[in-house]
């Protein structure tokens, strides 16, 4: 449920005359079109925006992934947390578009997931699965049914790995979507063969500060011009598509370019006369109903221009909602004594075109009418066992007509018979015990609503026509567990040197003396010592990580995280709560006193803290101070970019340094406010674009240049099995240059590729050394990695 001022937010953002004007817009095109991507923010968003409002097409996002393997500059969200939070910013950047989203991956456990940067699509399909994919896509197209499908990026060497997969995949699955032997299981569910009418790639390179295409893009044979403004807003069609893009926040997206795009080219690859220049985009598809009247059909003729004669009629009335009404009305049953009659061939391959129109009228007349105002749960969240209500907000002006409002439900969930006074409609809803949780990851999402685990479908009767349409609430109500245990710690790092083998940890939930079990590994025994939990390690602890299961009610207990962002609101991460044990090899460094300074993009902080080492995590008030108390600073991934009270210090860094400390700085982008001049104490230059600069395999392997030296030899030996048992990369971001002060200890490459000598440079600078590294040490850190643990603690020893 929003707060009052939420509300207001929402309301100014979101006026009654541009939703209608835009429900309308709909109505000026039968054609769908489909982009293709592999990952949230792969759309081509102006284009987009040009496409849906503009033209009137029907826009469908196809994405591949959750983004799950991606950045999150906004904070600590990774892995499936993260495709949690980049599934609501694709949600949310495609209403800015009224567009719709069919997801093609499941999130991390699904093989079809963001797994890191690839540079390779067959490496890609070997981890997804190239018919897994395939059959996804033809899915797609069949349930979708587009007429147009553009992907964003092309199929070239020097372009990631996903998107060309999924270039490559769009283009198969064309010709199987309307091949009727092609995976007859689809036809079970209701699914028929579609012949997709044409495909197109794109005609612009896929170049910039991350990919760099090595072949050029092939010929134009269009270019899409966008006309004018929207007349809604009277904005460019492409600062509309950055409003979409605004949404993808955690990827740092949304620009303001001086002067908007205006024009795209595409290449047509495949159509209904080959590869041939056009035009316009539309040649050869239907521009209005009427024209899908050929052969068998054409008995249909008067029926549909008569319903493109209303429609525009509609569209032109705008905003005298009156007469909006009447002509979508007339439109609606025009439409219909068309269904009626149209022959079963028609019905087949054009039918959809009908329904979808018939359904984009409803919503335009229910939104004409001001039937609905709002809808809300008055929980956050169901819980099995549990009850809520769901309040329904009619508006004033919707009219004397009976409006029957029904509750769509997810499975396990019931609700009583309403309570309604003066428009306000209330129902209770209870949920079974045994009620499955929500899906985290949503397979779909609707421009026309209905999207979430509740929603409501109201039916009313507008100048004589029954008219339904399906609403959001306002914000969404998932089933989640009844219980959320946190374990703090839910990590310890155990020194084989030093064990302790009595640790202590705290157990937090909201439920009052809540009895848990653990199912431990042999020789760990758990046991509660009053509010706090004692873990006893094996007497003979060998090194291994140890995963210990808290259970409630015989079942695992889940963790539940909560987060929220402006532009997305909250939302929540579910995993299985776990207390893991890693025992290992590692000497911490004499001495150390580490400030850490976060960027608010990793945990490498919690991480020192947690192997034992003095850390003071430092503030905009602590970085203004004395920092001579410090032996190592450690700077955190973007931190240059998104603290601006680091950037403001850079000077008395390199002091700290000159002075004797170690400044110790994590992989940053050129973007994040990182100037090789001026924010390392000596010149070193991120490389670009960064396909060129990371090595994605994370097992490839790592030559030691200088192994006599002093941050590779103690207080740890980093040997061979320290890079062992990595996860999505080596690295990224490396540095292409440096002062000749700087010395690169190590050398690794993916395949068929130069070696890089950017993942690890240092520099003796005055009396204390500079140290860079653009290793993944806090994806191997939150991975529980020894080998990123025990090259840690060498790189912040003291100078």
């Amino acid at each position: 449920m929003l707060t009052p001022r939420q509300r207001i937010e929402q309301e100014m953002t979101s006026s009654s005359l541009v939703r209608l004007h835009r429900a309308l817009s709909r109505l000026k095109s039968p054609v769908t079109m489909m982009n293709t991507g592999a990952h949230p923010d792969d759309e081509q968003s102006g284009m987009l925006a040009f496409f849906r409002f503009g033209l009137g097409m029907r826009i469908v996002v196809a994405c591949s992934t959750r983004g799950e393997g991606g950045q999150n500059v906004l904070g600590p969200e990774r892995l499936g947390a993260l495709g949690v939070l980049r599934t609501r910013e694709m949600e949310e950047a495609a209403r800015a578009l009224d567009a719709d989203i069919h997801w093609l991956g499941h999130g991390p456990d699904d093989p079809v997931h963001d797994f890191g940067f690839s540079k390779d699509g067959d490496a890609t399909f070997a981890r997804w699965g190239e018919e897994r994919i395939v059959e996804r896509l033809v899915r797609a197209y069949r349930r979708e049914r587009p007429d147009i499908v553009i992907p964003t990026f092309l199929d070239v060497p020097g372009q990631h790995g996903h998107h060309r997969a999924m270039t490559r995949a769009a283009e198969t699955a064309i010709r199987l979507a309307a091949d009727e032997t092609a995976y007859p299981e689809h036809f079970a569910e209701g699914l028929r063969p579609w012949r997709v009418a044409k495909y197109y790639l794109p005609a612009w390179s896929g170049g910039g500060g991350t990919y760099d295409d090595d072949l050029p893009p092939p010929p134009a044979t269009v270019t899409v011009t966008a006309e004018g403004r929207d007349p809604a807003t009277g904005a460019d069609y492409d600062r509309i598509g950055e409003w979409s893009r605004y949404y993808h926040a955690s990827q740092g997206m949304g620009w303001w370019p001086e002067r908007p795009d205006h024009a795209w080219k595409l290449h047509l690859l495949l159509g209904p006369d080959g590869s041939t220049p056009e035009e316009t985009i539309l040649d050869g598809l239907p521009k209005t109903l009427a024209d899908l009247c050929v052969g068998e059909a054409e008995t249909l003729t008067h029926d549909l221009v008569t319903a493109d004669a209303a429609t525009a009629a509609a569209i032109s009335a705008f905003p005298d909602r009156d007469a909006v009404t009447r002509s979508l009305v007339s439109a609606a049953g025009t439409i219909e004594a068309a269904l009626n009659a149209a022959p079963d061939g028609f019905i087949e391959s054009q039918g959809h075109r009908l329904t979808r129109k018939l359904a984009e009228i409803d919503a335009a007349l229910l939104e004409a009418a001001a039937v609905f105002e709002r809808a809300y749960g008055a929980a956050e969240c169901l819980t099995p066992g549990g009850e809520t209500s769901l309040t329904v907000v009619l508006g004033e002006d919707a009219g004397e007509a009976e409006t029957t409002v029904t509750p769509l439900l997810p499975k396990g969930v019931t609700a009583s018979k309403p309570a309604e006074e003066a428009g306000i409609i209330r129902f209770s809803l209870a949920v079974a015990d045994d009620a499955p949780l929500t899906n985290q990851y949503p397979p779909l999402w609707s421009s026309l609503g209905g999207n979430g685990p509740v929603s409501v479908k109201l039916e009313t009767e507008i100048s004589g026509r029954k008219a339904a349409g399906h609403f959001d609430l306002e914000t969404a109500l998932p089933i989640v567990p009844a219980l959320s245990l946190t374990l703090k710690p839910n990590a310890f790092i155990v020194p084989i040197q030093n064990i302790n083998h009595t640790l202590s940890f705290i157990a937090q939930s909201d439920a009052p003396n809540l009895t848990l079990r653990f199912n431990a590994p042999e020789g760990f025994q758990v046991s509660a010592t009053g509010e706090r939990y004692r873990l006893d390690l094996p007497q003979r602890a060998t090194p291994g990580l140890a995963r210990i299961v808290p259970e409630i009610d015989g079942k695992s207990a889940s963790n539940i995280t909560p987060f929220t962002y402006p532009h997305i609101g909250r939302s929540r991460f579910i995993r299985p709560e776990v207390l893991s044990v890693l025992t290992l090899d590692l000497v911490l460094p004499d001495g150390a006193k580490i400030g850490y300074v976060g960027g608010g993009a990793d945990t490498v902080g919690t991480w020192l803290k947690r192997m034992g080492l003095d850390v003071t995590e430092l503030d905009s008030t602590a970085l203004s101070g004395d920092l001579s108390a410090f032996t190592t600073i450690v700077i955190g991934i973007f931190a240059f970019g998104t603290r601006p009270d680091l950037a403001a210090v850079t000077k008395k860094l390199h002091r700290f340094v000159e002075d004797g400390g170690h400044l110790v700085t994590l992989y940053h982008r050129p973007s994040d406010g990182w100037s090789p001049e001026a924010t390392p104490p000596l010149y070193l230059r991120i490389g670009s674009p960064s396909l060129r600069w990371r090595v994605t395999n994370p097992d490839a392997d790592v030559e030691i240049l200088a192994p006599d030296h002093p941050l590779l030899t103690g207080p740890n030996r980093i040997a061979a099995d320290d890079w062992a048992g990595w996860h999505k990369e080596r690295g990224l971001y490396f540095a292409a240059e440096w002062d000749g002060a700087y010395q690169p200890l190590l050398a690794m490459h993916d395949a068929d590729e130069k070696p890089l000598e950017g993942a690890l440079v240092t520099a003796r600078i005055g009396k204390g050394r500079h140290t860079h590294t653009s290793l993944v040490l806090h994806h191997q850190m939150d991975r529980l990695v020894p080998g990123a643990f025990r090259l840690m603690a060498n790189l912040i020893q003291p100078a």
